[in-house]
C-alpha cells in the first residue's frame, strides 16, 4: 500500500516556489544577506531604493550650459545677445570703423536713444504707430477670414478646387508690392490701399496652410463620427476645424510677418502716417538716428503682434502634447 507524500507547506503572501522547495523570497533573502556580509551594504529592494542607491543625493538640481539654471539666470540669458550687440554697435560706430562696410556714418546707441526719447514726448510718433497697428488689424483681420474660409472651401469641396486653386497659384507669385500703382488707381484713398496690399500679401499664407490642414487631417477621424451619427457642420465644426487649428496657426504667425513687410513698404510709397513713412521721411531729412528709431519701432512692433497670435494659438491648441522644454 503505497503512501502519499506529504505536500509541501504553502509560500507565504508574495512569493513564488522554486526549486528544492525554497521560494524565491528566500532565495532573494538569502542573496541580499550575502551581498551584505561582502559589502557591508544593504542591497536595495525596490525601484525606489534602487534609484536612491545610485543617487544618494536625492534629486538632483537640473543644471543649465552655465551651471545650475534659476529663475534669474533664464530671464538674463535672453538678454546677453541684445547686450553684445550694443557693445559690438558702440566699438563700431565709436572707432568709426570702415572695413568693408561703412560704420562712420551710422549713428552710435547714445544718439538712437536720444532720438527716441525726443519721439517718445511727441505725439506724431504715436499717431504712427497707430496708424501702422490699425492697417495691420485691418489687412491681417481681412486675409484671416478670407483665407480660412477659402482654404476650407478648396479642401472640401472638388469645385472649389477646381475653381479657386488656379487662381490662388497665379496669384501667389506676384509681390503684394508691385500692386501699389494699380491700389492708387483703384481705391479712392491711400489708406484703403494700403489695407488692400496688406490684405493681399497676408492672404496667401494662411489661404494655402488651411489647404494643407485640412489634407493633412486623418480620415478615419471624419468616418468615425459620421458613423456615428454627426451631420456634415458638426463634422466640420467639432472635428476638420479643431484638428486643423495647428496647421492654421503656422500660417497665421507666417502671415503677420508678411504683413508687417508689405504695410510698411505700402507706407513707404503712398503713406502719409505710419511708421514706414515716418521712416522714410527721416531717410530724407538725412536723420540717420531717427531711421534707426523707425527700424526699432518696426521691430517692436512685429514681435508684440506674433507674440499675440502665438498665445491665441497656444490657447486654441491646448489639446496639443506640449514638448518639454
Amino acid at each position: 500500500m503505497s503512501t502519499r507524500r506529504p505536500l509541501p507547506p504553502a509560500p507565504e503572501h508574495g512569493s513564488v516556489p522554486g526549486r528544492g522547495g525554497r521560494t524565491l523570497t528566500a532565495t532573494a533573502e538569502a542573496e541580499s544577506d550575502e551581498m551584505t556580509a561582502q559589502t557591508g551594504l544593504s542591497a536595495p529592494t525596490t525601484a525606489t531604493e534602487t534609484v536612491s542607491a545610485a543617487f544618494p543625493g536625492g534629486r538632483r538640481r537640473s543644471r543649465g550650459p552655465f551651471g545650475p539654471t534659476t529663475r534669474l539666470a533664464k530671464a538674463a540669458f535672453p538678454v546677453l545677445p541684445l547686450l553684445v550687440v550694443l557693445a559690438l554697435w558702440q566699438l563700431l560706430t565709436v572707432g568709426k570703423v570702415e572695413f568693408w562696410l561703412s560704420f562712420d556714418k551710422l549713428p552710435t546707441p547714445g544718439e538712437v536713444a536720444t532720438a527716441l526719447g525726443a519721439q517718445l514726448t511727441s505725439g506724431t510718433y504715436y499717431q504712427d504707430l497707430l496708424a501702422s497697428v490699425r492697417r495691420i488689424l485691418l489687412g491681417f483681420g481681412l486675409a484671416t477670414v478670407v483665407g480660412v474660409v477659402t482654404g476650407v472651401a478648396v479642401g472640401r469641396s472638388r469645385v472649389a478646387r477646381a475653381a479657386i486653386r488656379p487662381v490662388i497659384e497665379v496669384s501667389r507669385p506676384i509681390p503684394a508690392i508691385a500692386l501699389v500703382p494699380l491700389a492708387i488707381l483703384l481705391f479712392p484713398t491711400s489708406e484703403q490701399g494700403i489695407v488692400f496690399i496688406t490684405f493681399f500679401a497676408a492672404f496667401f499664407p494662411v489661404a494655402v496652410s488651411t489647404i494643407h490642414a485640412m489634407k493633412s487631417l486623418p480620415k478615419v477621424w471624419e468616418e468615425a463620427a459620421r458613423t456615428m451619427g454627426a451631420r456634415r457642420v458638426a463634422v466640420l465644426t467639432h472635428i476638420v476645424l479643431p484638428g486643423a487649428m495647428p496647421g492654421i496657426f503656422s500660417g497665421l504667425s507666417v502671415s503677420m510677418g508678411v504683413a508687417w513687410i508689405c504695410v510698411i513698404s505700402a507706407e513707404m510709397i503712398s503713406g502719409q502716417f505710419g511708421i514706414g513713412y515716418y521712416t522714410w521721411q527721416a531717410y530724407g531729412l538725412l536723420d540717420y538716428a531717427g531711421v534707426v528709431v523707425g527700424m526699432l519701432s518696426i521691430g517692436a512692433l512685429g514681435f508684440g503682434t506674433a507674440w499675440v497670435v502665438e498665445r491665441i494659438g497656444a490657447r486654441v491648441n491646448h489639446w496639443l502634447p506640449r514638448a518639454a522644454e
